[in-house]
């Protein structure tokens, strides 16, 4: 079971949309996949189709109590995705967890629980805050690797300094082997010269470490959302659906995970 989380500090750069179709792309070429939210907002909840109705216990109940994770997993439309939902009460958990000991701990002792390895996830994806609270350092000392949402857009590699500077501190501090899983540029304009000259200096700074895939501007990717759905269902051959399964295939090489992926034959 490989654990990735999925941060950027900053706001509207595709984050939850890419933990959404990342996790659908997944599935569908076999690989059980579960889902984490760890936004108060429940936005990956939502577009999964878990309304407020499924979310009598949340990943909040799993922090701060003593709740198995595996009692609150919820199924998914989508076959083979899985996920511990969320609501905005998680929002609270910064002070109820103040006085908590290890409280940077708490989800990755949630996630080495037995019962819940047993059941055979081969991912965990946990879609982050967009800020760099607590919420978002329980994920990164629970995770083996950070995946990196980045928009092609102005200031986008501004922000990142803060992550990497966060991503070092948990490694010094609390989870030596966590490592950067990639950055993907998001929502991005061909036709568009500011969206070209960001993935060029991406790529001029960053070298390796930035996906060969590129998610373009999609409407698909913005309405799927509305449908509780990931795009690769509401639209399976939209140009944004098409990107997120070019995109899992990347990862999945990277990872050395091609099992029946009909492409690496």
């Amino acid at each position: 079971m490989k654990t990735i989380a999925i941060a950027n500090q900053k706001g509207g750069v595709a984050k939850t949309t890419t933990a959404i179709n990342l996790a659908a792309s997944l599935c569908e070429v076999g690989r059980k996949t579960l889902l984490v939210d760890m936004d108060p907002q429940g936005n990956a909840s939502t577009g999964l189709g878990v309304g407020l109705e499924k979310r009598a216990q949340t990943v909040y109940d799993v922090l701060l109590g003593d709740v198995s994770p595996e009692t609150v997993i919820v199924e998914t439309s989508t076959a083979g995705l899985y996920v511990i939902p969320s609501t905005t009460e998680l929002s609270s958990s910064d002070v109820q967890l103040h006085n908590v000991s290890k409280r940077s701990f708490l989800l990755k002792d949630s996630l080495a629980n037995p019962t819940l390895r047993r059941l055979g996830f081969d991912y965990v994806l946990i879609d982050c805050p967009p800020s760099l609270n607590l919420l978002t350092v329980n994920a990164l000392v629970a995770a083996d690797s950070v995946l990196i949402p980045l928009q092609s857009e102005f200031f986008a590699l501004e922000g990142l300094s803060q992550l990497m500077l966060t991503i070092r501190e948990v490694r010094q501090t609390a989870n030596p082997g966590l490592r950067v899983e990639g950055v993907l540029l998001t929502m991005h304009d061909q036709r568009n010269n500011l969206s070209q000259q960001v993935e060029k200096d991406a790529r001029d700074t960053l070298g390796d470490l930035v996906y060969n895939t590129v998610i373009p501007r999609n409407v698909r990717l913005s309405e799927a959302p509305s449908f509780s759905m990931p795009a690769l269902s509401y639209d399976p051959m939209s140009k944004g659906s098409l990107a997120y399964r070019s995109f899992a295939e990347e990862f999945l090489r990277n990872n050395k995970d091609m099992k029946g992926i009909l492409a690496d034959v």
